[in-house]
């Protein structure tokens, strides 16, 4: 495990840049998260994210594309439009989360 630095914070991240503390993470580093892959949050963006929050210490591993779509009701073309190409990788990495398993 390794630390990288992102808007003035130390943060322990895994060979791909996903964060690995769930307690480092906060909504402003999310926002600057999003920016890195160029997306700008908006109030929808945060109701997935903010489900995924939830949703982790609950069930021990990031929710995939179909638990976020049926558990969090957003439809799945949704979350293609406020996500595009990869919404569950983009969605865990802006969440501070794992990548979802099923996620190559």
């Amino acid at each position: 495990m390794s630390t990288t630095t992102i808007d003035g914070h130390e943060i322990h991240v895994d060979d791909e840049g996903f964060m690995t503390q769930y307690d480092e993470w906060s909504e402003d580093l999310g926002t600057v998260l999003a920016a890195q892959i160029g997306i700008e949050m908006s109030e929808e963006h945060w109701n997935a994210i903010r489900f995924l929050r939830r949703d982790f210490p609950e069930n021990g591993e990031t929710a995939t594309l179909r638990r976020v779509a049926t558990v969090g009701g957003i439809p799945t073309k949704q979350l293609f439009v406020l996500f595009p190409k990869k919404p569950a990788t983009k969605m865990a990495y802006i969440a501070g989360l794992p990548k979802p398993r099923g996620c190559v």
